[in-house]
């Protein structure tokens, strides 16, 4: 009884010592700017630079050497601390919000029926008929953009469609990802006047199912004075690099879809 005990402690000791050989010879050695950077980073794990989470993007920066100013919670003072890491220049960065591609509100866009599933857009958009809007592309208005926000950016408002206080947006994108038929986009904060419609029908179709889609008329794109406005598949772009924010568009828009600084729906800010 008492040899097999000893032969079995003997060759736990054994392999104690050999495993701390191996953890000693085949250990992985982190750069330790990873740890400088992922302290550095406000621990958000959004997703928004595009790696999952913080450490991921720690990583990519020592690693794979993503770029410095990707973390859109953090902003500029951020990226200056993880530039000084690095030992780089940070570099100039946009700050994005998010913007609703769709002014399909229950009145303009009128339910065709009443969806009694899973309370998901991503569930009702794979159920054939499963939307209640008429617009294929516009909003589905079961609020999954609001449940996936981390930052309480978003909400549903009485007309069925969300509404972004830009205050809050930090522009992670969850709500782009999250969306299933794509009505979200990132936009620069800075962009006050685009196209608040998703629609790629001809005008005659999406005159049929919403009163406040872009119809393709070019009017926007004839009157614009600075030519920065493209129909493209049937709608209308705006560049927002070219655009001098005249308003002009708007003013001319049949449909009245393209919005300005001052009509770019938000909720009421929380004292």
């Amino acid at each position: 009884m008492v040899t097999p005990l000893a032969l079995m402690g003997i060759m736990g000791g054994v392999f104690g010592v050999l495993l701390a050989i191996a953890s000693i010879v085949f250990r992985v050695h982190q750069d330790e700017r990873i740890g400088l950077i992922r302290a550095a980073l406000p621990g958000a794990n959004c997703g928004g630079c595009g790696y999952p989470g913080c450490d991921g993007y720690a990583s990519g920066v020592v690693n794979e050497g993503a770029a410095v100013n990707k973390c859109s919670v953090g902003g500029a003072p951020v990226a200056e601390k993880i530039a000084a890491i690095m030992g780089v220049e940070a570099g100039a960065s946009v700050p994005m919000r998010a913007f609703l591609k769709c002014k399909g509100t229950c009145e303009a866009s009128p339910r065709q029926l009443t969806y009694e599933g899973i309370h998901d857009c991503r569930s009702a958009a794979v159920i054939p008929g499963g939307s209640p809007n008429s617009c294929p592309f516009g909003c589905i208005g079961l609020g999954t953009c609001v449940s996936v926000c981390q930052f309480g950016a978003l909400s549903m408002g009485e007309d069925g469609l969300p509404k972004v206080d830009v205050s809050k947006c930090v522009g992670c994108g969850a709500c782009v990802e999250n969306c299933p038929k794509g009505v979200f986009t990132l936009v620069p904060v800075t962009a006050d006047v685009i196209v608040a419609c998703n629609s790629h029908w001809k005008g005659p179709m999406v005159k049929s199912v919403c009163s406040a889609g872009c119809i393709g008329c070019t009017l926007c794109a004839k009157k614009c004075p600075k030519q920065t406005i493209d129909i493209v598949n049937d709608l209308a772009v705006i560049n927002q690099e070219n655009c001098i924010k005249c308003g002009v568009c708007a003013k001319v828009c049949p449909a009245k879809c393209i919005n300005t600084g001052e009509k770019v729906p938000v909720m009421e800010k929380s004292a």
